[in-house]
Formats: C-alpha cells, sequence, structure tokens
C-alpha cells in the first residue's frame, strides 16, 4: 500500500439541478476508496469516467488537458466543475512525479512541450510531433514517467493498437514497482486484464468494483472471439 497516494474519494450532493445529478455513473456515486496500486475506470460512453478522471486530476493539480502540473495552457476551456463536488483523501506520502495523459488532447500536450522547449529526451529523443500516435504516447510514458507518481490516463487504447497495449503493460508494471498509482479510463480487455488492479464499472445504478471476468470488455469480446460466426450472421441478417 505504500504507493496509493491518493486514498479515496468522497462526494458532496449535487444540486437537483445541476448537470451532473443525470449522469447515471455519477448521481449516486457517495465515495470510492483505491485499494490497489492501478485502478480502472470501466462503462458504456457517457457514464462520468472521464468526468471524473478529469475532476480528480483537476483536484490534484494538472491541467484539465493534461500534462504535468507544471503545464499550464488552454486551448479550450470546456472542462466541468465535478472537482468542487470532489474531495480527495490522500496518503501521508507524497508522490514526487505526475501526469494526465488523455489520447484525446495529446496533440496539444505535445504542441506546448515544444513551445516551451522541454527537452526531448524526456520524449524518446525527438519532437512528439515526428512520431506515431503510439509512438509518441508510449516514449512519454517510458521516458517522461519517472516513477513516486499518480498518473491519470484517460482511454490509453485509443493511441495504442494491441501489440502496444502489452507494451504499455510492461511499463506500467515497472512504474508500479518504482512506487507509482495508476488511475486509468479503459475500455479495452487487455488493459483490464493488469494484474494487482482493481475495476470499478460505471455501467450499474451506482460504481460498483467488479472482477476482470465481470467487465463488459472482457464478455463482449469473449462472446464475440467464442461466437464469431454466429454473432456476424445475427448482425447482418437481412
Amino acid at each position: 500500500m505504500e504507493n496509493i497516494f491518493l486514498k479515496r474519494l468522497e462526494f458532496k450532493a449535487f444540486e437537483e439541478d445541476s448537470v451532473f445529478s443525470k449522469i447515471e455513473g455519477l448521481n449516486k456515486f457517495n465515495s470510492l476508496n483505491f485499494k490497489k496500486p492501478i485502478t480502472f475506470f470501466s462503462g458504456e460512453n457517457g457514464t462520468g469516467k472521464s468526468t471524473l478522471l478529469e475532476a480528480i486530476a483537476v483536484n490534484w493539480g494538472f491541467n484539465p488537458e493534461g500534462g504535468s502540473i507544471n503545464f499550464n495552457f488552454s486551448t479550450k476551456d470546456t472542462h466541468l466543475d465535478l472537482h468542487n463536488y470532489l474531495t480527495v483523501g490522500k496518503s501521508v506520502k507524497r508522490a514526487t512525479d505526475g501526469f494526465f495523459l488523455r489520447a484525446e488532447s495529446f496533440y496539444n500536450v505535445a504542441t506546448y512541450a515544444e513551445n516551451i522547449d522541454l527537452d526531448f529526451s524526456e520524449y524518446g529523443d525527438k519532437s512528439l510531433h515526428h512520431q506515431s500516435h503510439g509512438e509518441s504516447f508510449l516514449n512519454l510514458v517510458n521516458h517522461r514517467f519517472r516513477g513516486n507518481g499518480l498518473y491519470l490516463l484517460d482511454e490509453p487504447e485509443a493511441a495504442l493498437s494491441p501489440q502496444r497495449q502489452l507494451a504499455l503493460m510492461i511499463s506500467i508494471k515497472k512504474l508500479i514497482d518504482e512506487g507509482s498509482q495508476f488511475i486509468i479510463v479503459s475500455h479495452s480487455p487487455i488493459l483490464l486484464a493488469m494484474p494487482d488492479s482493481q475495476i470499478i464499472s460505471f455501467d450499474k445504478d451506482s460504481p460498483l468494483e467488479i472482477t476482470y471476468e465481470e467487465s463488459m470488455p472482457y464478455e463482449i469480446t469473449s462472446l464475440f472471439l467464442n461466437n464469431k460466426n454466429r454473432i456476424l450472421s445475427h448482425l447482418f441478417a437481412e
């Protein structure tokens, strides 16, 4: 439990007219304890996973669009104020590193990094814009994430092939061994299989801890792979 920097979340009650009271994954969310060095938020689109991760990031001091605590830029002010309803329980031990990484705004993070002339050795020795999306994403994790940190990843699989997702799992394991904590929003049945992790499902009436085999990405992928012809025939039946 040494590398659990973020130990607990608690929510204040939402006003009836609040936009958050209409999001099923959030409107019955009272508290959450982080028990493992890796926590996954999993669930259908629109259930509040990424919104909650962004609120955690802002509460921790990260830029809403991504980056480290030292990144200070805004291309569009679209983040919600969920962090105002959130109370964060921190460990006595402090993280010495951290990063909020969003696949959807990765281009903006890369542009900001170049504009302030950050050392490219932290990003694979060349401009992030001169690398493929997946290559730059992995290079940032491998060269910029220093360990003993809190790392928030929002749907990293959007930038990564299945093979590169396996490579990311190796990098995450190394950083966990160096005392880090990860909170990851993911639909990937590959990433969700990470050992020593907890999965919080947003597909229920309120967020609920589930096993890997109970996760929707695993169930749907397993069903499809084991019944491919029958499912395709049903989908395309006239």
